[in-house]
């Protein structure tokens, strides 16, 4: 859902985008996109379309629908809520840069970096951030040398989590215990992207925080750590994270020492600054009881009421309400 908003008469345009990539005026209605067990909520269309300005010579957001075709206002800043593929992955934020329209979040590069898994995990360690040990495969490379490719997948310990690349919210992804498990895990990983990454298993806890830039030059700032605790399943899935999935319990604040979660605040913030440092993210963790890895980055988190990244801000001390003005100021800022 992207949210246009038109600050002379503070006035928030709700526009969702459509499975085929219609812009359509949207209800202004919170509830109308709850999260319900039964069904994820769906951008249907509407009949409306709303049309961006021609050029950066002008901010009006226009929309036509059965009685013809109107103005919404210059439209200040948009806040682009949306997730995975022509969302986050920097595509409709390119759009925006083309016409001049402040928005919320990462930049185009940084949010490509972001959505792409294998690109942040090399991004990482470039940058001495510890990641999980990984290998990523495309079925090209399966195909032309199946004993190569088989004996570096191999060479991670077992279990292993097989994920697609670009996909988000654990689609695809499914934790391998036995090799004679890995075929299946793979092809469902390619329905979903081209390339497929191949993780080592971190024992540990699963831990997060939001990051957000500093203000007037200042250092990064990162909230306090929330955790996930996967009580009843394999893994933290799609089910888990969107359909309220028994077996796993968000915890806010985590019970760190002061010492781990200062180290768990540095690394987070060094992340944040290697793939672009803009906007706002919520960086995801591996906890061993020693050792800190990144498991991602994510650009535009969710921002639901079960959501990690406002819970983290509220729970550090940031209204819901401050934590949306300070993205909004920040976007204003570098327009």
């Amino acid at each position: 859902m992207l949210r246009a908003i038109d600050r002379d008469r503070f006035r928030v345009i709700p526009v969702g985008i459509t499975r085929d990539g219609a812009f359509v005026l949207e209800d202004d209605d919170p509830d109308k996109f709850a999260l319900r067990p039964e069904a994820l909520p769906e951008v249907v269309d509407n009949g409306t379309r709303v049309r961006l300005p021609d050029s950066t010579l002008s901010r009006e957001w226009t929309v036509t629908d059965a009685e013809g075709t109107r103005s919404l206002g210059d439209v200040d800043v948009v806040l682009p809520i949306l997730h995975g593929r022509f969302g986050e992955d920097g595509t409709v934020q390119g759009l925006l840069e083309l016409l001049g329209i402040p928005y919320a979040g990462g930049g185009v590069l940084m949010s490509a970096i972001g959505m792409n898994k294998n690109v942040t995990k090399q991004v990482l360690r470039s940058a001495n951030v510890p990641v999980v040990p990984w290998v990523a495969v495309t079925r090209a490379d399966l195909a032309r040398d199946r004993a190569l490719w088989e004996r570096r997948i191999r060479a991670l310990d077992l279990p292993v989590f097989v994920k697609p690349n670009e996909a988000g919210s654990s689609v695809g992804v499914t934790k391998v215990s036995a090799w004679d498990e890995l075929d299946a895990a793979l092809d469902t990983a390619f329905a979903e992207d081209g390339l497929v990454l191949v993780e080592q298993a971190i024992v540990g806890r699963e831990l997060e925080c939001g990051v957000l830039p500093g203000r007037d030059g200042g250092p990064v700032r990162v909230s306090v750590a929330g955790e996930i605790v996967v009580t009843g399943r394999e893994f933290y899935d799609f089910e888990a994270k969107y359909l309220d999935a028994p077996g796993v319990d968000l915890v806010c604040p985590a019970e760190l020492g002061d010492g781990e979660l200062a180290e768990m605040q540095r690394i987070a913030a060094k992340a944040f600054e290697a793939i672009g440092g803009q906007g706002l993210a919520r960086v995801d963790f591996f906890y061993t009881g020693t050792e800190f890895y990144v498991n991602e980055v994510n650009t535009m988190p969710g921002f639901t009421p079960i959501s990690m990244f406002p819970t983290c801000w509220i729970a550090s001390g940031l209204s819901y309400p401050d934590l949306i003005s300070d993205l909004l100021d920040a976007a204003l800022a570098k327009a």
